[in-house]
């Protein structure tokens, strides 16, 4: 089974900071469950866009991507010893309800990606180049599948 989009949110974010690990060669989630590192970010109040969710998050920089693996806090909150923190500034995002199997290796393909892109243009959308897309891996919508073992993940592309 394809990975099916189910529908497009539009969310307003009024700033908030990503906390969690910074990576240039892509996101090592491993070390994230290896290390417990979720729990210990869990003790703080997260911004409401984070939801009860586990965060990966890419932009580019100078050309490159640089991905994140983490947390949505409030501005002004203070990065625990052993994670750093970037600030997301006011924007909007197109959120994409992506629905697939579980561990669908699927979901993260160029062709998905490309599909999402496709359906915010049609429906209006203008995506904001270089800025942030995440991937919000909300607890029971991607942590529990249905009863044909689907599972649904958010995937966010800032727009203007």
């Amino acid at each position: 089974m394809a990975v099916q989009l189910l529908e497009i949110k539009k969310e307003h974010c009024p700033g908030m900071l990503l906390i969690g690990k910074r990576y240039t060669s892509g996101p090592n989630w491993g070390e994230w469950w290896a290390n417990d590192w979720f729990s210990k970010l869990e003790e703080n109040p997260r911004h409401a866009m984070n939801e009860d969710a586990f965060i990966g998050a890419v932009r580019i920089v100078e050309g490159r991507p640089e991905y994140w693996i983490g947390m949505f806090f409030p501005m002004g909150t203070k990065a625990l010893e052993g994670f750093e923190s970037v600030e997301m500034e006011e924007t909007d995002f197109a959120v994409c309800y992506l629905y697939a199997k579980e561990n669908s290796s699927e979901f993260y393909a160029m062709e998905t990606h490309e599909m999402c892109l496709n359906a915010l243009k049609e429906q209006g959308f203008i995506r904001r180049e270089d800025s942030w897309c995440f991937e919000r891996y909300q607890c029971p919508r991607f942590t529990i599948p249905d009863e044909q073992g689907n599972v649904i993940l958010d995937y966010g592309i800032s727009v203007l």
